[in-house]
């Protein structure tokens, strides 16, 4: 990869017509409704529902999303699978597509010791000549990278960063002093509550879900620290916390997030997986979205 990622990349969703098939029209103009924000892209990941995606489709959103991007920001995407195996086969094809690098989660359902993550990753990172991001989420995979093993897995020279998920400010300064000291490793930070203090502490980038409802909003926090305003940056942190929080209070990512897009006016369409809002959910995220946007 010739360019550091940085900034903010939005974990974009997934959009699906009607009959619940993706939409590569619509897609494209949440892509573009997140460039005018100054934002990249992070495609296939959680809040893109890759889980309920088949292979196909994976490539197509990942294929949409780079030509609609055009090179005028980075793109990364989500090529992780339960097996080492399919990982690479998926990988292999996205990476023709042109994306910056991929990300890759821990395989998840059955546990792995450590030594097993670091066969995995290396043998991914092996067999793809695109960069690759570790990508730590613990509460849905079962499985954790512990900083350490990111540290030995930060040797292997595809392997340039880690998207700590984890949700806990230990976790993310774990991570962050794992990297010390090690020149083309990046650690993103995943948590939109952490975006600011990520910044103070040496992230590169922030990976966000809650960019798809607030893409200005989330940039701002970026866009103001890179000025070297930190305090305009906390400050913008502390406006889509309340966001955050008041949203998922209601319901998790990505359900909640393609509901309040749609509220906001945009044809993203329903989230695949088993999820359904009472009325009177879909009326508190209304409210929700009019008090923090409109």
């Amino acid at each position: 990869m010739s360019k550091k990622i940085n900034g903010v990349l939005t974990a974009i969703v997934t959009t699906f017509d009607s009959n619940g098939a993706f939409n590569p029209v619509t897609q494209r103009e949440q892509v573009k409704r997140q460039l005018n924000a100054g934002n990249g892209i992070f495609c296939g990941g959680t809040n893109g529902e890759f889980f309920v995606l088949n292979e196909q489709e994976k490539i197509a959103v990942t294929a949409t999303c780079v030509d609609e991007v055009n090179g005028s920001a980075p793109v990364v995407a989500h090529i992780g699978e339960i097996s080492t195996r399919e990982t690479i086969r998926l990988g292999k094809q996205i990476a023709r597509l042109g994306v910056d690098a991929v990300s890759v989660i821990t395989p998840y359902f059955v546990p792995l010791k450590q030594d097993e993550l670091i066969y995995h990753y290396q043998t991914v990172a092996d067999a793809l000549e695109v960069p690759l991001f570790l990508y730590n989420i613990p509460a849905r995979t079962g499985n954790t990278l512990q900083p350490e093993t990111v540290r030995k897995l930060a040797s292997h020279p595809n392997i340039i960063g880690i998207k700590d998920s984890a949700g806990s400010y230990e976790s993310l300064s774990g991570f962050l002093k794992a990297a010390e000291g090690i020149d083309n490793f990046d650690v993103l930070n995943g948590p939109d509550s952490l975006i600011h203090q990520g910044f103070v502490e040496g992230c590169s980038a922030c990976i966000s879900g809650l960019a798809n409802v607030a893409p200005k909003e989330i940039n701002a926090i970026w866009a103001r620290f890179n000025a070297g305003d930190t305090e305009g940056s906390r400050l913008a942190q502390e406006s889509v916390t309340g966001l955050r929080t008041d949203l998922y209070s209601v319901g998790f990512s990505p359900a909640a997030v393609k509901k309040a897009v749609t509220l906001l006016g945009y044809d993203v369409g329903e989230s695949r997986y088993a999820v359904h809002f009472s009325a009177e959910e879909e009326q508190k995220i209304r409210q929700i979205v009019n008090q923090y946007l409109q």
